[in-house]
């Protein structure tokens, strides 16, 4: 088995993230400090330590689906000495938060110790939709909406486009729903803020199939087997 796989297997990070871990020389073998990707472990005889504890695949996976509130940071500990989501988690084996969201943005957020699930759902080829319900100030005008959707002009080059629907005016912010499928990094408020809008609230509502409904603001649940079927190509 490929180290990233065992390190993701064993709920540390996406593949992606865990050749990070690698190249940065935190992973020992047999003793012997790993710090470049690509290679290959029996699983079953070699001992792997990350941060001096010896890792073990799990032999049994949880998925969680979360309602992440604002001022709580996705990971597992915060240089800047900020809340984290995994304070508000009570679970005895180590989780991994699948994809994330900024410190200002609420909403849904899955974690889980299955790092193949975790590469399935955040993979750039899969496209799985993301939701998002967006209050702005102002009452923005059909022209901006028109932007967004045709994909805003950041720095000379164009974002992807974005299916965004007008959802109602209170008078002061207008609420929005707004759709994308790549997921670049902090993609919507980027978005809002090429066109000089202010976002006073972002909440993620939806990941793929998968909705957050009426799951309480800083509380977890067990994701449904169709939940989580639907990222592993089983629907």
């Amino acid at each position: 088995m490929r180290l990233n796989k065992f390190l993701s297997a064993c709920g540390v990070a996406s593949r992606r993230k865990c050749d990070e871990v690698i190249l940065e020389g935190k992973v020992f073998v047999n003793g012997k400090q790993i710090s470049q990707v690509g290679l290959s472990i029996n699983e079953k005889k070699d001992v792997v330590t990350l941060d001096g504890k010896t890792l073990a695949l799990p032999k049994q996976f949880v998925y969680l689906k979360m309602n992440k509130p604002k001022g709580y940071a996705c990971t597992a500990s915060d240089e800047r000495g900020r809340k984290t989501i995994f304070e508000l988690v009570d679970c005895d084996v180590r989780l991994i938060h699948v994809g994330r969201l900024d410190y200002n943005t609420e909403g849904l957020i899955f974690l889980t110790n299955d790092g193949d699930f975790a590469n399935l759902v955040t993979h750039p080829r899969f496209h799985f939709e993301k939701e998002y319900r967006v209050s702005v100030e102002g009452e923005m005008k059909e022209s901006e909406l028109a932007v967004l959707r045709n994909g805003v002009v950041e720095n000379g080059v164009r974002m992807p486009k974005a299916k965004v629907k007008f959802l109602s005016f209170d008078g002061k912010n207008t609420k929005l729903s707004v759709v994308i499928d790549e997921g670049q990094n902090h993609q919507v408020r980027r978005m809002f803020d090429a066109i000089g809008r202010s976002i006073v609230l972002l909440k993620r509502v939806r990941i793929g199939d998968v909705l957050l409904g009426g799951l309480t603001r800083g509380k977890t649940k067990p994701m449904t087997a169709e939940e989580i079927a639907f990222f592993k190509g089983e629907k």
